[in-house]
């Protein structure tokens, strides 16, 4: 038999022993103390492991998505703003489904109408990815009843039918013009707050990410070397303290060094981060400039595409770069390698001048 005692606060705590058992919860409502009880001591003499009494309300792919984020921020691995994103669109658009009607069927239906609505077989991939990322942590967490084979086979079915796949590697590369117009135009705009000529030419010399540029700090550059430190870089496999100290170079057309020395006069102080703007505010104004200009899709990150070719363009090597860039898996570089026809005359005369260069010493010699 449960016991059932009243504390001093007017709360009600049940103790269940049983089976060399026990389990105990708290409750407002001593009827609610009563039916937890009842249930416990029925699913224990059945043998089965009772379920914690904080997911025996979750019905709904919703309410495992509260779960889910619950259980992330209280070990201190709150989902970060792309996972975030992703985590609310698919409980605007799942979220009233109960968990033992998400089958098969419903998610090959979901990937048809994501499909429909435009998203890319990347895009729908990440979203099943999720889904049963979502399912798993409930399974193997909380014990919950419900498993992710449904979201293989609907990724299968959606596989074959063309919906789920490798997305189209992005390969736009900005002009030489339009980062000259780009520039001049932000140069024009005298009220503009955010030095964005500095921040798109130190994009193309860094290969930083928008975010990465508005979060460096003076504390992170390193005088002596020419070096800067960025935090927590993003890594899929490493959410936290993956540190990578880039080299500041010269090579791009840009001076990273030169343009943080630029940009210390700009505020007047060393304090800080180095670019203490908002990211958001910084990929608004390069959309808005895009648009004003009739730039047609170029996205910032497009610049990081640009600065990593860039370095190839250097004859840089894949590890070298991967020194700048941070990729872990040298394969994800190759993309970048290509170079644009019009660029061979510079290397071939860059190889020329080398190799008279070194024949000179030779005859010296």
């Amino acid at each position: 038999m449960a016991t059932i005692v009243k504390q001093k606060s007017g709360r009600w705590r049940v103790q269940v022993r049983r089976k060399g058992r026990y389990l105990g919860e708290t409750f407002t409502l001593r009827k609610d103390a009563e039916a937890w009880a009842r249930r416990v001591e029925r699913e224990l003499d059945l043998g089965l492991k009772p379920v914690s009494r904080k997911v025996e309300g979750i019905q709904t792919f919703g309410e495992l998505i509260d779960l889910h984020v619950s259980d992330m921020k209280s070990v201190g691995k709150a989902p970060g703003r792309s996972k975030a994103f992703s985590m609310d669109s698919l409980k605007k658009q799942l979220g009233k489904i109960r968990l033992a009607n998400l089958d098969r069927q419903t998610l090959i239906d979901f990937g048809k109408a994501r499909a429909k609505s435009g998203a890319g077989p990347m895009t729908l991939g990440i979203d099943l990815g999720y889904i049963r990322t979502l399912l798993a942590h409930g399974a193997a967490v909380h014990g919950l009843p419900y498993s992710p084979e449904p979201v293989d086979l609907a990724r299968n079915a959606l596989r074959m039918l063309g919906l789920v796949g490798k997305g189209q590697e992005r390969d736009r590369r900005p002009t030489r013009e339009e980062i000259e117009r780009l520039i001049e135009y932000f140069r024009g705009l005298n009220g503009l707050t955010i030095p964005m000529g500095r921040i798109v030419k130190f994009a193309i010399a860094t290969a930083m990410r928008q975010e990465e540029i508005s979060r460096v700090t003076w504390e992170d550059l390193d005088h002596r070397h020419k070096m800067l430190l960025i935090r927590d870089r993003k890594d899929p496999r490493n959410k936290r303290g993956n540190h990578q100290n880039i080299p500041l170079l010269d090579v791009s057309g840009y001076d990273a060094w030169l343009l943080t020395e630029e940009q210390a006069k700009h505020l007047g102080h060393r304090a800080g981060r180095i670019f203490p703007y908002n990211s958001r505010s910084v990929g608004t104004a390069f959309r808005r400039a895009c648009r004003q200009l009739a730039i047609e899709d170029l996205h910032f990150h497009d610049l990081r595409h640009e600065a990593t070719s860039r370095l190839f363009e250097a004859e840089y090597e894949i590890p070298e770069v991967s020194l700048v860039t941070g990729h872990k898996d040298w394969k994800m570089l190759r993309r970048y390698t290509h170079i644009r026809p019009q660029d061979l005359h510079a290397i071939g005369a860059r190889r020329r001048a080398a190799r008279e260069a070194g024949s000179s010493v030779r005859e010296h010699d």
